[in-house]
């Protein structure tokens, strides 16, 4: 497994916050698909609330 740097923002109350997160995975594909999820597991976001701009491998 490979690791990435995802970033992006999701949508909040106040507007848009932006972020960046590290993880291991086995391609950008899911990458962005288990930053997706944990954003709804840890923030109770629908997906439509997080764009992510950029996924990259470090």
């Amino acid at each position: 497994m490979s690791q990435f740097t995802v970033s992006g923002r999701f949508k909040t109350r106040h507007g848009w916050q932006s972020f960046e997160r590290q993880l291991d995975a086995p391609n950008e594909q899911v990458a962005e698909e288990w930053t997706v999820s944990r954003f709804g597991a840890e923030h109770g976001l629908d997906r439509m609330r997080v764009d992510i701009s950029e996924v990259s491998a470090a």
